[in-house]
């Protein structure tokens, strides 16, 4: 079992992520804001991190280039999950660090895929 962190400032898109991730087998934290993620990232040194770019305080994209400067946090898996989805958004993610991008509204299926992908073990 793995510990997934959901970052995302709507509660309803945080607690669908989580039941998601939950029915996967993982654990789940979450975070509403950038700041709050970084400092739980740091913490709980998740094996991934599913996270929303348009956010108070710190945005997801500043979270990716904090998440990969950080030694601790540097390996970390972040999938961006967003309602930007052109294809520039994807590369400035992908240049930000992120793994992978989904974009909102996502499905429970794409969560699972993204998580087999990323975890080993991966989704149930």
């Amino acid at each position: 079992m793995a510990t997934i962190l959901v970052v995302d400032d709507a509660q309803t898109d945080r607690q669908l992520m989580g039941k998601i991730v939950a029915a996967c087998g993982h654990k789940v934290e979450y975070a509403f804001d950038g700041e709050e993620a970084l400092t739980k990232a740091k913490g709980l040194s998740p094996a991934m991190v599913l996270l929303d770019v348009v956010m108070p305080k710190l945005d997801g994209f500043g979270v990716c280039r904090r998440l990969r400067k950080d030694p601790a946090t540097a390996t970390i898996k972040i999938v961006l999950v967003t309602s930007k989805g052109s294809d520039s958004d994807r590369f400035w993610g992908r240049q930000q660090g992120a793994d992978d991008h989904l974009v909102k509204p996502f499905t429970p299926e794409q969560i699972r895929q993204v998580i087999g992908r990323m975890i080993p073990g991966g989704a149930k």
